[in-house]
């Protein structure tokens, strides 16, 4: 997708010299010092993004439901850090991503799809190093764990 990037002082300033740059790029970035930069673009380009995420969605959904291997193997192909997964932990990140995009294509909340892709690749991180994954493995012994106090509650400002 094409984007061009704009100060966000600039659109305050005059929307005008960048609201035209929609027309060529569909999407417009603002750049906000010191905070997260916005993207901006038209309704129906939304909607066009979310009924297309929605029909990807639910037909790797459904492809997953009649062939797990095959899904897991388009998406391998993608995802290349899902081969780092032990094989049994495989059909379950992939049934989970899968189902938070329909979620997603269905609510417009991606975010729990976003925080459960992270997790799977850190999961994934974790298990490409064998000497790590056996270490966190392990069981966990009392005896070298320190106790934690409960945290006082803040008074609000």
């Amino acid at each position: 997708m094409a984007t061009e990037t704009f100060p966000y002082s600039t659109f305050l300033r005059n929307p005008s010299q960048v609201l035209p740059a929609l027309e060529e790029s569909k999407v417009v970035i603002l750049e906000r010092r010191g905070e997260a930069n916005l993207a901006l673009m038209y309704e129906h380009a939304h909607n066009g993004e979310v009924s297309a995420l929605s029909l990807m969605a639910r037909s790797f959904a459904a492809l997953n439901r009649r062939d797990p291997e095959l899904t897991e193997e388009i998406l391998s192909e993608e995802i290349s850090w899902l081969h780092w997964l032990p094989a049994k932990e495989r059909p379950e990140c992939v049934k989970e991503l899968l189902a938070d995009l329909v979620a997603a294509a269905d609510t417009g909340l991606i975010m729990p799809f976003v925080r459960d892709f992270r997790a799977w690749r850190a999961t994934a991180e974790v298990w490409s190093d064998p000497e790590l994954a056996a270490r966190l493995s392990e069981p966990i012994d009392p005896a070298q764990s320190l106790p934690l106090e409960r945290p006082i509650p803040q008074e609000p400002a």
